[in-house]
């Protein structure tokens, strides 16, 4: 008796897991939110929400590719807006009402808000205190990125670094960093060993 009530409670528990009841329920990255077609699932979508700001995209986009919010969390996103005067190098500095406007932005949206499945696994790789001023820095994009060669990135010159999205991602922009839309300059589309 005591060992079928367990055996219940063990296929109780793991069907919570795999469909997701009392969590977010899962989405590939390449495939169609399945889960989220059912009511009482949270949806989780694929990559990370698409910038959705023209100042934000204008602003920041006119010197480097435009970070999804979902790429950091808020205190990331904190971190880089209160260093703008020294952002990489490089005087990035606003004036005010514009730098709130672009920090509200970046904070509403960050990571830890977003239902965006690569968004809530960068989170789960970071401690509560974690705030990388870059989104190669944290252990998620990292972990993602190490199959790669010298050659592929720092030596190829259309590349030079990973922090270059779309040289690579050729769906960045929307969002999406699947493996399908890779296609690294003078060496094709990723092929997965």
């Amino acid at each position: 008796m005591m060992r079928r009530k367990f055996t219940k409670s063990v296929l109780l528990f793991s069907s919570m897991l795999v469909l997701g009841v009392g969590g977010v329920a899962v989405a590939d990255d390449d495939g169609d939110d399945f889960f989220g077609k059912f009511p009482g699932y949270k949806s989780v979508k694929r990559g990370v929400a698409p910038v959705n700001n023209p100042q934000y995209r204008e602003e920041c986009g006119a010197c480097h590719f435009a970070y999804q919010p979902g790429l950091l969390p808020a205190r990331s996103w904190r971190r880089v807006m209160a260093g703008l005067e020294e952002h990489f190098g490089e005087n990035a500095e606003l004036p005010k009402e514009d730098a709130r406007v672009l920090k509200d932005y970046l904070v509403k949206n960050a990571a830890e808000h977003s239902n965006y499945k690569r968004s809530v696994k960068i989170m789960r790789t970071l401690s509560s205190n974690d705030a990388p001023l870059r989104t190669t820095d944290t252990p998620y994009i990292t972990r993602k990125h190490r199959g790669l060669s010298p050659r592929q990135v720092v030596d190829n010159p259309e590349v030079v670094s990973i922090s270059n999205c779309d040289a690579c991602h050729t769906q960045a922009v929307r969002g999406s960093f699947s493996e399908r839309g890779i296609d690294i300059p003078g060496f094709g589309r990723w092929e997965d060993d």
